[in-house]
């Protein structure tokens, strides 16, 4: 065999960073080690496996094909390194979250896997749906829990449980003892929304995309609490998850809106590549968050920690 793991190893990190610096930065080579390591894996195979344009270099359809393969044959290298250093084979975990699933979900999640395997190194990257998305389909994170829609044509996608968002103001808003609230009253207030490209404003914009009404946004933020806060603050209302107002909801520092116009529903999904090795590690994981939700009809009725 002509090649080494170490160069598939710098193949990869060059592919997902398209750049040889950044890739011997991320390895901790010198620039130099990092770029012979690539030319050497292209002139023992006789191939070329990038286009270079500059200093950029993007997969060519012959390296698209080799690094789910070479992704794979590290992942299961280092299970065997794990075994063979007297570990279980739960060394290291990756997972991206939506930012609803990472504050109160995968957190959770990730406690209870690293109490079962203190030995395992997880990494949890919070980020909105598009975000994730994107890292799972360039292998730079093992799977994701997304809150959005997903239609990558690489990326398998499992249902994990229903969600639900819902619309929310603070208790001294004027629509706070309105009971149901229709269109035409909602269009009228100030909103409060999350940014483009996050699961919940897609739900939310497919939700009044069924109606001809148009909104005025007046802030669109990044974090959920920040959200909370402002709305919290009288700046306007808003609709996240009822997972993510369960406890404000039972302070009663915030109230839900009755909407019955909007059809607020969707699902939390898992996502992988469709071509990675599932790990040990990847394969436990999903399986303890099946459990958790496993009899639930909604997100919301999980049992979780309260907030006092």
């Amino acid at each position: 065999m002509r090649f080494t793991l170490r160069q598939l190893q710098v193949f990869v990190a060059v592919a997902q960073q398209e750049s040889v610096s950044r890739a011997a930065s991320q390895l901790a080579l010198s620039q130099s080690a990092a770029s012979t390591s690539i030319t050497e894996l292209e002139r023992q195979s006789s191939c070329q496996l990038f286009d270079r344009a500059g200093k950029r270099l993007s997969l060519n359809a012959l390296g698209r094909q080799l690094l789910p393969q070479a992704v794979a044959l590290l992942d299961q290298a280092k299970e065997i390194e794990d075994l063979l250093n007297g570990k279980s084979g739960f060394g290291s975990l990756a997972v991206g979250a939506t930012l609803t699933i990472g504050n109160y979900l995968a957190t959770l999640l990730i406690g209870g896997f690293m109490k079962v395997h203190p030995e395992s190194q997880v990494k949890l990257h919070v980020q909105n749906t598009a975000h994730i998305v994107q890292q799972v389909a360039h292998y730079e994170i093992d799977l994701g829990l997304i809150e959005g829609d997903c239609n990558h044509p690489d990326i398998e996608v499992q249902s994990w449980v229903e969600d639900e968002l819902v619309v929310f103001c603070a208790p001294q808003h004027p629509l706070a003892q309105r009971g149901q609230v229709g269109i035409r009253e909602l269009s009228g207030q100030d909103w409060i929304l999350r940014e483009q490209g996050s699961g919940t404003r897609l739900t939310f914009d497919q939700a009044m995309r069924h109606h001809s009404t148009s909104l005025n946004v007046r802030l669109e933020l990044e974090h959920t609490e920040a959200i909370k806060r402002a709305v919290e603050s009288g700046l306007g209302i808003s609709c996240i998850s009822r997972l993510a107002l369960r406890d404000a909801f039972r302070r009663g520092s915030l109230v839900p809106v009755e909407t019955p116009d909007l059809d607020l529903r969707r699902q939390f999904y898992f996502i992988w590549h469709r071509q990675k090795y599932q790990t040990a590690a990847m394969r436990e994981f999903l399986d303890m968050c099946r459990a958790l939700t496993a009899g639930i009809r909604r997100s919301d009725e999980i049992v979780l920690p309260e907030v006092r």
